[in-house]
């Protein structure tokens, strides 16, 4: 993983002309196609009011958990935690939801907007073990700009 590479790649899609949709599924599409482990990316953002995420962009697979309970789940963990999760076997997590039988991993990183954590960017591998302090590194960062533009 070239960690510059992809961030400069992500500066230019956040700082292009495009719609904040379009920018967040450019960034779902680049991640997905860019690194090998990277099966689903996606986003979940704070569902209004109400203590619960709700899936926005996505590449990969479709899902059936389109809104998350805060504290279901890495990601619903993560909206309570306000604290990167990463998860290298899934089968070793007892607050887990399946998004499918391939799923071997997930890391969760959230997005703060005014130090509130507002949402969260989504990983799942096909493989177990993969992620390593560059992807954390490199998804920190992305949130970080992607908070700016929301």
């Amino acid at each position: 993983m070239n960690v510059e590479n992809i961030k400069t790649k992500a500066d230019s899609i956040l700082n292009s002309s495009a719609s904040r949709e379009e920018k967040l599924q450019e960034i779902c599409d680049y991640l997905k196609g860019e690194i090998s482990y990277y099966d689903w990316v996606g986003f979940y953002f704070k569902n209004g009011d109400k203590e619960e995420l709700k899936l926005a962009q996505f590449a990969g697979e479709p899902t059936e958990h389109t809104i998350i309970p805060f504290g279901k789940g890495i990601c619903g963990q993560v909206a309570v935690s306000n604290e990167n999760f990463v998860v290298q076997d899934v089968s070793e997590q007892d607050n887990y939801i399946s998004c499918g039988w391939k799923v071997k991993s997930e890391i969760v990183i959230p997005i703060f907007v005014n130090n509130e954590n507002i949402g969260q960017i989504d990983i799942d591998s096909h493989t177990v073990n993969p992620f390593t302090a560059q992807d954390e590194e490199v998804l920190e960062y992305i949130c970080k700009k992607i908070s700016t533009i929301l």
